[in-house]
């Protein structure tokens, strides 16, 4: 387990992004947490996207969004032979009000990361709910990299509510932990839906999950083996909101070939240049069949790509990012 910690710094015009970022975020979500926030998502989507990169890199846009001065953590734990390939990182406010938690996504580069992608597991794998009675079976890969890192995660939002620094444990910020966001962009959705699940459904977490205003994620794949059918899920249920672009395929797997898996939590889709919400969610594929074409799409020209059910090009996180930037914003390199 390896741990990094830095502050950010701060940057001039045309940034930030957002003013008074800390604040949006730390008000968000109170009087109407059942409803998707553009502004949030905007945010959550862009650590997400920039999630695959290294600590400087996702403090630098972190820092532009509108949280300069915040603490970056980054907390990795890789284990090959059990492809474990675990990477969040936690934004802490300079006020302590706000920390995000995000997890990365699968790197293109790891074989291993693929493999364990593919890894659903068998029935007896399930994910316990603490002081719940009922256990649900869940994506087998997914749920390895997600209890890899929470335990040092959930350290690091300990101190933050007690008020602790995380770029410097040993110093204070002006405000315990008021308000928690989970992000990640593929694989990493799947493991922000399983970390806010698993705390949700635990008495131990509870002063955590207390705080946990939502969970944003973005062309995440399936991870759990059926629909929330334990008490407590509403919690979870309204907060978790999930963003698709077109004929992107991963949220429709894992495929029905490899057993059943469902979304949970509140679907958008972009539609006609909106993200609208879906009253149903995605479905599985049947089998892998369409990710071949989905690949050669990849690396088709955009009107080549039409006749393609699917293209890989749209699971990509700039997609997603371009796709929430509001019109009136610059990006996040200020164009």
């Amino acid at each position: 387990m390896a741990t990094d910690r830095m502050v950010g710094g701060v940057c001039g015009d045309p940034f930030p992004i957002y003013s008074g970022l800390a604040d949006t975020l730390a008000t968000a979500h109170v009087t109407s947490p059942g409803e998707r926030d553009a502004t949030v998502a905007h945010v959550l989507g862009t650590c997400a996207g920039y999630a695959y990169a290294d600590s400087d890199v996702v403090s630098t846009m972190m820092t532009r969004l509108g949280l300069p001065r915040h603490a970056c953590v980054r907390i990795t734990q890789t284990v090959d032979a059990m492809l474990i390939f675990s990477t969040a990182y936690l934004i802490q406010s300079e006020c302590g009000r706000v920390v995000i938690v995000c997890f990365r996504g699968t790197e293109p580069g790891r074989l291993g990361n693929w493999l364990g992608d593919a890894d659903v597991g068998r029935p007896a794998t399930s994910l316990s709910l603490g002081d719940s009675a009922r256990e649900i079976r869940v994506h087998a890969g997914f749920h390895r990299n997600t209890r890899a890192t929470s335990w040092a995660i959930l350290q690091e939002l300990t101190a933050a509510l007690q008020g602790r620094s995380l770029a410097d444990p040993a110093g204070e910020v002006e405000h315990p932990l008021e308000a928690l966001y989970v992000t990640g962009h593929s694989l990493g959705g799947a493991m922000a839906a399983l970390f806010a699940l698993t705390i949700s459904g635990n008495a131990a977490h509870r002063s955590i999950a207390d705080r946990l205003r939502a969970v944003y994620t973005f062309g995440q794949p399936m991870a759990i083996a059926e629909p929330l059918p334990h008490p407590g899920a509403d919690h979870i249920e309204s907060r978790l909101f999930r963003h698709i672009v077109p004929r992107d395929p991963i949220p429709a797997l894992p495929p029905a070939s490899f057993g059943p898996f469902a979304h949970f939590g509140r679907e958008y889709r972009f539609v006609t240049g909106a993200w609208q919400r879906s009253e149903a969610a995605v479905g599985q594929l049947r089998n892998l069949r369409g990710i071949p074409g989905s690949l050669l799409a990849f690396f088709a020209t955009e009107r080549r790509r039409r006749p393609f059910r699917y293209s890989m090009a749209d699971h990509a996180p700039d997609h997603y990012i371009a796709a929430l930037r509001p019109a009136d914003r610059v990006t996040e390199f200020g164009d």
